[in-house]
Order: structure tokens, then C-alpha cells, then sequence
């Protein structure tokens, strides 16, 4: 494996953000149609949001590897601002599958209320 560049790290970065924010939006969508009772739409677009979480981790692994190969990875604002987002992405993907869940349930038990 050869050393990723400056630039590349930038490129993974960037990555990382786009997908993650892509996969926190449709989670928050999820949530919002959830909510409006839409269950089937909701888990087509967590699926979405699953997708792009899971292309967020593969650029993720990417940095990993590079690391675990002996080419350290340079720690910069851009890098801690992409793995903030993809820690919150990922806890909103995880809540957003719960509160689905928790949504469909209520509504079986009181249609009225939901």
C-alpha cells in the first residue's frame, strides 16, 4: 500500500464528511416521517442512511489502514471536524432505527395517538 498524500487526506476527509452529513440528514428525515406515521417511507430512507453511513466508514477504514501500514495520517482540523461528524451520524442513524421502532409500536397500540 502506498502512502496517501496530503491532498488524498484532505480528499478522505471531505469524504467522510459528505457522507456522514448525508447519512445524518436522512436519519432526521427518517425520524420526521416516522413521526408523521409514514413508516414504510421512513425505513426506505434510514436504509439510505445506513448506505451512506456504511461509504463513510469505508473512507474512514481507508485512514485506519494507511495508519496501521506505517503511514501516519496527518491529525488536522478538517480530520477532527470529519470524525465528529461521523460519531454523531452514526449515534443519530442508531436512535433514529429506535425511535422507528418505538413510533411503530405505539401506533399499533393507540392509532389515534399517533
Amino acid at each position: 500500500m502506498r502512502p496517501i498524500t496530503m491532498d488524498e487526506d484532505y480528499k478522505v476527509a471531505f469524504e467522510l464528511i459528505a457522507f456522514a452529513g448525508n447519512s445524518r440528514s436522512n436519519s432526521m428525515e427518517a425520524l420526521q416521517l416516522a413521526r408523521a406515521g409514514k413508516f414504510g417511507e421512513a425505513r426506505e430512507v434510514l436504509a439510505q442512511a445506513d448506505a451512506d453511513l456504511g461509504l463513510a466508514h469505508k473512507a474512514q477504514t481507508t485512514l485506519i489502514q494507511q495508519e496501521a501500514g506505517g503511514a501516519p495520517v496527518a491529525v488536522n482540523i478538517i480530520l477532527v471536524h470529519a470524525q465528529d461528524h461521523l460519531a454523531s451520524a452514526t449515534v443519530i442513524f442508531e436512535l433514529a432505527g429506535e425511535f422507528l421502532h418505538l413510533y411503530e409500536r405505539i401506533a399499533a397500540v393507540a392509532p389515534e395517538t399517533a
